[in-house]
């Protein structure tokens, strides 16, 4: 029988942020696909949670705690999977934070608490899942940026400048594991209803104009952010490294927020 390129058994992967949204989303996917699955959150019985719901349907999950802020607790917590379960095959990471301030309005403690969590936290991860990955010679990791890394709006600057950084983290992280059999890519969002943007929501004139935004006139879910990054983390992507698939329902292809008469 001919293998399935997209298939995960076998593979097991790491999800970063499993308990809640896309987290949550992609690590029910990714067990669904056939890996063995551990759901890594600051929140404990959020992941537990996330773990049982995934077992519940005959799928392989185990639940962790773990704070990308802590260089040594991830350094640690991957080296732990790999010896634990054979090998570390995917990471996925997915949190990150947004204080939604102008620049003249930020507070030092605002804006170190966003680099510390977006940047430094995704720099812990890529360091330590590429330490096992390159000394077991194969590897996928996924990080989240952002249509932020490429455009942006009032508020959003130090949130958009750290998913520039992400982009740019992970494509250096490619040139430099690509050697030793390690892929590293992006996942980039649009618009999509999860924790993190809930405060949109409860705005109905905010929330109606980003979902103008998108081709589809909507915001995008969570489980629609499960093909883009599986596919990244399985074989079909083979020879994909050092890259970002945005997933924005078209943002980023039209320009403006109008529509010419007679279109």
């Amino acid at each position: 029988m001919k293998k399935n390129i997209f298939d995960l058994t076998g593979k097991v992967a790491a999800v970063i942020g499993g308990a809640s949204g896309i987290g949550e989303a992609v690590t029910i996917g990714a067990a669904q696909m056939g890996a063995k699955v551990i759901c890594l959150d600051i929140k404990q019985e959020e992941a537990a949670r996330v773990s049982v719901r995934a077992s519940e349907d005959g799928c392989s999950c185990e639940a962790g705690t773990l704070d990308i802020r802590d260089s040594a607790a991830v350094a640690s917590t991957m080296a732990r999977i790999a010896t634990d379960h054979g090998s570390l095959d995917i990471v996925i990471c997915t949190p990150s934070i947004n204080v939604r301030k102008k620049i003249l309005d930020y507070e030092d403690e605002e804006f170190a608490r966003v680099l510390e969590l977006n940047m430094k936290g995704n720099f812990n991860v890529l360091r330590g899942a590429g330490r096992v990955m390159t000394a077991q010679g194969s590897g996928s990791i996924i990080l989240f940026s952002s249509i932020r890394s490429i455009v942006v709006e009032p508020g959003q600057a130090a949130y958009a400048a750290t998913k520039a950084g992400i982009l740019q983290m992970a494509r250096g992280a490619a040139s430099e594991f690509g050697k030793f059999g390690v892929r590293v890519n992006c996942v980039g969002p649009g618009v999509i209803e999860t924790p993190l943007t809930a405060p949109i929501k409860n705005n109905p004139e905010w929330f109606a104009a980003y979902g103008a935004k998108s081709v589809f006139n909507r915001w995008g879910k969570p489980e629609e952010m499960v093909g883009p990054t599986l596919f990244l983390a399985s074989d079909a992507a083979s020879y994909v490294t050092g890259t970002i698939i945005y997933a924005d329902g078209g943002w980023l292809a039209q320009d403006g927020r109008f529509t010419p008469p007679g279109m």
